[in-house]
């Protein structure tokens, strides 16, 4: 036994270098780790008696989301456009949160005849509305249609959620205070509002068309935040970070092995659907944000948004375009 000491003690100080190196580089992507995971939402804040709406809810940080807020005792409404999905992820919200106020219904993002026939559901079977979560999105499609026409990732991103939230706004008022929270990405930073052009029918690229989806997502937000001053309903709008879900999948298919292979270390860093969800619960829920609205947040706190995202002429500009397209009276 001495002798194995021995060995294994001249091993390690004749490799201490390397050993050094290893602790080093495993403690600083450790680090690393911890910090891509991002803010916590520490709130306890309960949910007893208030309805929360998640669109998207049956995969990824909008099921993570609806897990929590059940949880807390909301009754929380699944739109989803995969019913299979939507049940299955019911199910297990019902079977981990042990609330059984948990209901399915059904939404496709790309058809404004849908969102306008769940928001009449809405208004016909719910009593009240207190959190509006707006979740659901796809992420560098091929350049495809909505049913009306119009550029999914526009469409499905913005103007779907645009007009279910203006839809539901007076019961979200009669619930008040209650919240919108709308789920961008920090791709807004780099988006811009083509006005001449909305659909990118004359040039479309994916990423330029998720760019301006999400920064209409921030700018909708901000004068949404506007136009509801003063009737208690509260409006946010979020990056949830580089998050390991399913919206990416447009992103992978065509590129090659080698490529997936060497993204997979990128893969394991990146937050978990759980991580993901935190900033929008705490938008939801933190207790801090009460009296605040409009905002842009990041990793559970207040982040200011990019320049183009601070402009209210063209916010105003994309309400009232968006309240063209899909026909708002």
């Amino acid at each position: 036994m001495e002798q194995y000491a021995q060995t294994v003690k001249d091993f390690v100080e004749a490799h201490a270098v390397g050993f050094t190196v290893a602790f080093v580089a495993g403690g600083s992507l450790l680090a690393l780790r911890r910090w891509l995971a991002g803010g916590v939402c520490r709130s306890k804040a309960r949910l007893d008696g208030k309805t929360v709406l998640i669109t998207g809810a049956n995969t990824g940080i909008g099921k993570e989301t609806a897990l929590d807020l059940a949880k807390r005792g909301a009754r929380v409404i699944l739109a989803c456009r995969d019913m299979t999905k939507a049940y299955l992820a019911a199910d297990y919200i019902r079977h981990t949160s042990g609330n059984s106020n948990v209901v399915v219904k059904k939404l496709d993002l790309a058809s404004l005849k849908s969102v306008r026939d769940l928001a009449k559901d809405i208004q016909l079977t719910e009593e009240r509305l207190d959190v509006l979560i707006n979740n659901a999105g796809i992420m560098m499609c091929p350049k495809w249609k909505t049913d009306d026409g119009y550029e999914m990732q526009f469409g499905i991103n913005h103007l779907g959620h645009f007009l279910l939230t203006n839809l539901l706004a007076e019961m979200l008022k009669k619930s008040a205070p209650s919240r919108v929270v709308i789920v961008s990405s920090s791709a807004h930073e780099r988006g811009h509002i083509h006005f001449e052009d909305i659909n990118l029918d004359q040039d479309y690229q994916c990423d330029v068309s998720y760019r301006q989806s999400k920064l209409a997502n921030v700018l909708f937000c901000r004068e949404l935040a506007s136009r509801l001053q003063g009737t208690g309903v509260m409006t946010y709008s979020l990056h949830p970070g580089v998050v390991r879900t399913e919206l990416g999948r447009y992103m992978f298919p065509p590129m090659p092995l080698w490529k997936k292979i060497l993204a997979m270390p990128f893969l394991v860093m990146i937050k978990s659907p759980w991580e993901g969800a935190q900033t929008s619960i705490y938008c939801a829920v933190d207790e801090s944000l009460a009296n605040a609205t409009g905002l842009y947040n990041s990793d559970c706190a207040v982040k200011t948004p990019a320049p183009a995202a601070l402009d209210d002429t063209v916010a105003k500009r994309l309400w009232v375009l968006s309240a063209s397209m899909v026909s708002l009276v």
